[in-house]
């Protein structure tokens, strides 16, 4: 069994999560009660209410944070990725589990994070719309000619059949208007707070390129894959470098997935609230064994699973 771990991103939050790690396990309460940042994050986790908890500034924190207690606790019984990715925010929860940072530097970055993607969205008037149905040279064509109404990309690569654009909201409009004209089944607009993973979350990638400098990060225990480049850190490049691309760039998940893949990977566990990541999984290989640890009862079932017990 080659284990891969991935790790969920913002949208998956929900009340209540982390809730039962940190009922049930004495590290997942050593982990929450160490967290000191500018708002209570164990309060909005356990709590609410779910408009705060999916403002972007304090989604990525409290996301991380029970990502980070999953991961020790799988660490503690034994169950260790060969290598690890994650979708957008969850590509820092992929760096802690592979030694790059620890819990700290981890949740104060990705705290800063959020706050500079709202800052950088603030005044523009923006829509994320997921695609379905289409394939990825006809929605390129689709993009390109709706960048006449303003600034719109392909921001997620998520899985066949599933792409998300993003960017000015006249442009997306005109996109996915074009997207249905070509035969795509349906154009959903998504609830979030910016044009993410387009050009222009540009000053947010700035904001981190300078956070970047006070930062040591250390060596990968194993690979992460980037959602930038669905590739393992290249020698020419630095962690740095790619998490200051990543926030402005397209999110290559189905490309990071079959990577993993490639690389033998046959165990995929998703790490977060519900099954997004696990469903893109099917739709890329519906052969690949997924499992799902977002609480005590998950962990206990995934446990079992990959010890082959009933």
């Amino acid at each position: 069994m080659k284990i891969g771990f991935i790790y969920a991103g913002q949208g998956s939050q929900v009340v209540g999560m982390g809730k039962s790690f940190y009922d049930h396990y004495e590290t997942a309460r050593k982990i929450m009660d160490s967290i000191q940042i500018d708002f209570d994050v164990k309060d909005l986790c356990f709590n609410g209410p779910i408009d705060v908890l999916s403002q972007t500034q304090y989604t990525q924190p409290c996301m991380v944070a029970c990502a980070i207690m999953a991961t020790e606790l799988l660490k503690e019984n034994g169950i260790e990725p060969a290598m690890s990715a994650g979708l957008s925010l969850g590509e820092y929860s992929a760096l802690y589990s592979a030694g790059v940072m620890d819990a700290k530097t981890t949740i104060d970055l990705v705290r800063f994070r959020g706050q500079a993607m709202e800052e950088a969205a603030k005044g523009i008037e923006s829509k994320m719309v997921a695609v379905l149905g289409l394939d990825r040279e006809t929605l390129q064509k689709c993009v390109e000619e709706a960048s006449a109404y303003g600034v719109v990309q392909i921001a997620n690569y998520n899985c066949p059949g599933q792409l998300v654009i993003g960017g000015e909201a006249k442009a997306v409009d005109k996109a996915a208007k074009l997207a249905l004209e070509n035969k795509a089944r349906r154009a959903l607009p998504l609830n979030t707070s910016g044009p993410f993973h387009t050009s222009l979350l540009e000053k947010a990638s700035i904001a981190l390129a300078n956070k970047f400098k006070e930062v040591t990060f250390h060596e990968m225990r194993m690979p992460v894959i980037f959602n930038s480049t669905a590739k393992p850190l290249e020698a020419n490049s630095t962690i740095a470098e790619m998490l200051t691309r990543q926030v402005k760039s397209s999110v290559y998940f189905e490309d990071s997935v079959r990577y993993m893949l490639s690389q033998g990977v046959d165990t995929f566990i998703e790490i977060g609230p519900g099954k997004v990541l696990s469903g893109f999984i099917r739709k890329i290989d519906k052969t690949i064994k997924c499992c799902q640890v977002e609480d005590q009862e998950s962990l206990e079932k995934t446990l079992k699973e990959l010890k082959g017990e009933k």
